[in-house]
């Protein structure tokens, strides 16, 4: 008896051990997934596919948390190439090490496994997985994370009936791998073939109602090239929160979602007793695209009639507008009890301006993408651990510009410095002809302002310094600037990139570098014992236990 005692009390500590060393807080609950990473037949436009699957799932498996929640996931890749996880408004506070990205983390080899160490601290709100690396996206592997407010947090609704998971996106009947080559061979991706709703086509999805009732959707745009908009036929959706900031509670007839965005709306059941439309269209593309689920109410006899709502198509003022018109509520609690509107970002001085300008260069005789003429190609080791370990090669820091340089595009691992606890501006600057989506990871930011043309010094007469809204991925409409405001408050190497995954992975992305001269867990986490170890980072030693 004494031995077994003895067994499962050192079983305790080493847990204890395990996850006090990879960052987990003793004093917040932790959940455990086990997720297979495997490919699977899928024919989501009706054409067979190669997809990449989660536990045997196309979307995979949301995640449900509560703020502040740890959250151990073990992935297990039983691909027949590398694979990486990243968590789209997951902040990975001090703990950029497990953020997912290439930049970060060793991708998993295949027929091995890797355990995620995340807390969802001080965080609330709709967020999605994805896979990061070469051209998965386009296969699978997306999934929804939703982070509930602690208990006794007051929201600023009633509780819905019920919370509906929505991941809308473009799909290609194209396999990965294809599309891939396409753009290795240094060509242009056609336009997409089709979109889904929770991985399936035309009124794929059936989401059931009870009439007089008010239900949470949550929308994410988890597509790779193209801006949807999103309505439900004859129903009015009030907006309640964005990306984990709890909004004015506008309400809207039909919502434009960008690449990488997730929006929160109630919608109450209060029509006539019979099916409705929910339609996803494409939104500024020469051929819109259209796809539909279906709103059924419960005491249903009849289907859904009538012609498809259309909605908005290339209409950029429209957009525009209804950007301008998500504003954060100032009174609601976030994740803590105070109020989202005692943090006064209007009146913090700025430390820095940073102005990023995307174009499309050929280098090489290769279509490229770049930010501040600069496309990113990743190193032979992630930048994160070539700086730890301090091997020299990897990246150079400043090899990027923190404006736009219109001399010659040039390829290189770019990573911009910047310093603990600074607060900066950044200006994002499209002189192309399409919408470009911008995500930072690690941070949500201020949107204080976007319009169209040369964003300039006095531009900032215009913007919203009181109530504007806080995400982590905003959009740039054609010609045009969007300008927002962070506080560099987590330590890390942090990547900022386009979600246009074609440009993205043509090099349309960088990182950030917030570097504190102060070696404390206060402002990071060491390095994760468990940390995978490539490329020149191999066969070298993350810590002891």
């Amino acid at each position: 008896m004494r031995d077994c005692c003895r067994v499962v009390c050192w079983s305790l500590i080493a847990l204890f051990l395990f996850l006090a060393v990879n960052g987990v807080h003793g004093d917040s609950p932790y959940r455990f997934f086990t997720w297979k990473i495997t490919y699977g037949d899928i024919y989501p436009l009706g054409v067979k596919q190669q997809g990449i699957l989660i536990n045997g799932q196309f979307p995979g498996p949301h995640i449900d948390a509560i703020t502040n929640d740890n959250l151990i996931i073990s992935v297990y890749n039983y691909l027949r190439e590398p694979f990486l996880i990243s968590w789209n408004g997951l902040q990975q506070r001090r703990n950029s090490w497990m953020d997912g990205v290439f930049g970060t983390t060793c991708p998993i080899p295949p027929g091995k496994n890797f355990t995620y160490v995340l807390q969802a601290k001080d965080q609330i709100g709709s967020h999605f997985y994805f896979p990061s690396l070469g051209f998965h996206k386009a296969a699978g592997a997306f999934g929804a994370i939703r982070i509930w407010s602690r208990p006794r947090i007051p929201v600023p609704y009633p509780p819905p009936a019920w919370d509906f998971i929505v991941l809308a996106g473009d799909w290609f009947k194209t396999n990965h791998y294809i599309l891939r080559r396409v753009l290795d061979s240094g060509r242009s991706l056609p336009s997409p073939d089709g979109l889904l709703i929770n991985g399936r086509g035309w009124n794929g999805n059936t989401f059931t109602v009870d009439p007089g009732r008010t239900y949470r959707f949550r929308i994410s745009n988890v597509g790779i090239a193209t801006s949807i908009n999103f309505r439900i036929q004859g129903h009015m959706m009030k907006l309640i929160e964005v990306e984990g900031s709890h909004t004015i509670q506008n309400t809207y007839a039909a919502l434009d979602i960008h690449l990488g965005q997730t929006y929160s709306v109630l919608v109450t059941a209060n029509q006539p007793a019979q099916d409705y439309y929910i339609v996803v269209s494409s939104r500024f593309t020469s051929r819109v695209l259209t796809t539909t689920s279906i709103l059924h109410y419960s005491n249903s006899r009849r289907g859904v009639s009538g012609p498809v709502p259309g909605g908005p198509t290339t209409q950029i003022d429209w957009s525009l507008n209804q950007a301008r018109s998500i504003r954060r509520n100032l009174t609601a609690s976030g994740p803590r009890p105070n109020p989202q509107g005692s943090y006064h970002y209007g009146m913090i001085k700025l430390s820095r301006t940073i102005t990023l300008a995307n174009s499309a260069p050929f280098i090489n005789g290769k279509q490229r993408y770049a930010i501040n003429g600069v496309s990113f190609i990743p190193g032979d080791t992630p930048l994160k651990l070539a700086d730890y370990f301090k091997i020299p090669g990897v990246f150079n820091l400043g090899s990027i510009p923190s404006n736009p340089n219109w001399g010659n595009a040039y390829l290189a691992a770019s990573v911009m410095p910047a310093n603990f606890r600074d607060f900066v501006e950044i200006v994002f600057q499209n002189w192309e002809d399409t919408v470009q989506s911008y995500h930072v990871d690690g941070y949500n930011f201020f949107v204080v302002g976007m319009d169209g043309g040369q964003w300039t010094p006095a531009s900032r007469g215009s913007y919203n310094l009181r109530d504007t809204v806080s995400r982590c991925t905003v959009q740039v409409y054609p010609k045009a600037w969007t300008a927002v405001y962070v506080a560099l408050d987590n330590v890390g190497m942090w990547n900022i990139r386009s979600e246009n995954w074609a440009r993205q992975y043509l090099g349309q992305q960088f990182y950030l570098r917030v570097y504190s001269p102060v070696n404390s867990w206060r402002d990071e986490y060491p390095i994760p014992r468990n940390a995978l170890l490539c490329g020149r980072a191999r066969g070298r030693h993350t810590r002891p236990l």
